[in-house]
Formats: C-alpha cells, sequence, structure tokens
C-alpha cells in the first residue's frame, strides 16, 4: 500500500500489446482521474526503449471492469 501511495505505477500487457492498468476509482473526483491518467501516460512514454522507432502508443481507451470501452484522442 506504500508503495501505491507514493505513486507506484504498476501495469500489465497481453501478446497482442494491450496494456492494462487502474488508474482510479468511482469515488475519485474527475480531476483526479484526469491527474492518474496523465501520470500513467507519461510513464509509459518514459518507459519507451530508445531504439524503438514509430509510433509507441497508437491509442487508449477507457472502460469500468465491465463496461463499454471509451476511446481517447490525445
Amino acid at each position: 500500500m506504500k508503495d501505491l501511495k507514493a505513486g507506484k505505477v504498476s501495469f500489465k500487457n497481453d501478446d497482442s500489446g494491450n496494456l492494462r492498468t487502474i488508474f482510479g476509482k468511482v469515488s475519485f473526483d474527475a480531476d483526479k482521474l484526469s491527474d492518474n491518467f496523465n501520470e500513467i501516460l507519461d510513464t509509459i512514454t518514459k518507459l519507451k526503449p530508445s531504439g524503438t522507432k514509430g509510433i509507441y502508443l497508437r491509442g487508449a481507451s477507457i472502460s469500468s471492469t465491465m463496461g463499454k470501452g471509451v476511446k481517447i484522442q490525445f
């Protein structure tokens, strides 16, 4: 719990290259969710290997645990 409160970002990826992570709960306000999402995007961008060419992050979508995904444009 200490790591999560300190800002540790954990995520999982599958064989297709999809990345899955949790960045908020229903009880969070819109500002907190936005801050968490932006922090995850920054972390993913920083973790890009230096030898990787081309587009590293092609798209994103947000969904609840069992809900439909909503595509994010950035």
